[in-house]
């Protein structure tokens, strides 16, 4: 069998149609979202062989033009060594695996990678399931938007067997500028990765409660935001989503509200199961809730600081 981490020129060596390309040198990805695409375009671009589906073509298309190859189902797009998938949420997941044919059609020794923010329970099952079938399981959610992704800037948390792992590591470090392994277990790096995004829904909220005193007492909130995250919180996730709220920008998107909403209900549903209790949390998605039932629910997830300025009669 030869390694997923196959040199460029045996990758292009073995590019032709979708049926004649050797699939044990073929690189599957499934999900070309904005995190999707720019993840698979950046394989594509280090050499590898590509086979690419999305529930929507238009985006592999794109990916084909550039020299990938576009599986005509979701199923052809699992033959290879390696599988990566980036799908927004569990019921998608569960469609595209299960109802479309890509877990069965995966080949035993082979790797699936999945970088979705997805529940602690789905994440138990898959990995259970992926045993059962002799196929290796890593869950890689990752840290980071768009840009970062286009950038291979990403921050992967990783949890899963250590030689599937090892095995992929290659791949991964096309992917992200650091691979963070959190244990054998999957759904571990899944924990962490809703972990990490509660905190990210909490510093907004956070800021935008704070923008909002602060404007109530005639103070500019981009001054004081200015201050906040050139000094106490001086951290990319603060001045990033600070700069977004002093702005009022919230569009285009990065990570849309239903996103947001999707995570931190996952993250008080893994909770519950462990009898942790997050009373932040709930106040969180009750607000993300709020802010959608306002009409922003295309609008980015820093958007949630509205509230609070709705609450004070500032918007």
């Amino acid at each position: 069998m030869r390694h997923a981490g196959c040199s460029a020129a045996d990758a292009r060596g073995h590019a032709g149609t979708e049926g004649e390309r050797d699939d044990m040198t073929t690189i599957g990805f499934i999900g070309l979202g904005n995190m999707g695409q720019a993840i698979a375009r950046n394989l594509l671009q280090a050499g590898h062989a590509l086979t690419v589906w999305n529930r929507s073509p238009g985006p592999a298309q794109a990916l084909a033009a550039e020299g990938a190859q576009a599986a005509g189902s979701a199923d052809r797009a699992a033959h290879g060594q390696v599988l990566f998938s980036m799908l927004a949420s569990d019921e998608a997941l569960r469609e595209v695996l299960f109802e479309r044919g890509v877990l069965d059609a995966l080949p035993a020794g082979s790797v699936h990678v999945n970088l979705a923010t997805i529940s602690v329970a789905l994440a138990r099952e898959l990995a259970a399931l992926h045993t059962e079938r002799g196929i290796g399981y890593v869950a890689a959610p990752v840290l980071g938007r768009p840009d970062v992704a286009a950038a291979g800037k990403l921050n992967l948390l990783v949890a899963g067997d250590a030689d599937a792992i090892g095995r992929v590591q290659p791949l991964l470090d096309v992917v992200g500028q650091k691979t963070w392994r959190f244990g054998a277990a999957p759904e571990q790096a899944n924990a962490v990765k809703l972990a990490a995004n509660f905190c990210l829904a909490s510093a907004i909220g956070t800021m935008g409660e704070a923008a909002a005193l602060v404007r109530g007492h005639d103070v500019p909130a981009a001054d004081f935001l200015a201050m906040l995250t050139g000094t106490l919180f001086a951290a990319p996730a603060y001045q990033g989503y600070g700069g977004m709220i002093a702005a009022g920008r919230y569009s285009p998107a990065g990570f849309r509200l239903p996103l947001g909403l999707k995570d931190v209900r996952l993250a008080l549903s893994a909770g519950e199961a462990r009898n942790v209790p997050m009373p932040l949390a709930n106040v969180l998605r009750d607000q993300l809730i709020e802010a959608i039932a306002h009409g922003d629910g295309e609008l980015d997830w820093a958007a949630l600081a509205t509230v609070a300025a709705r609450h004070a009669g500032q918007g």
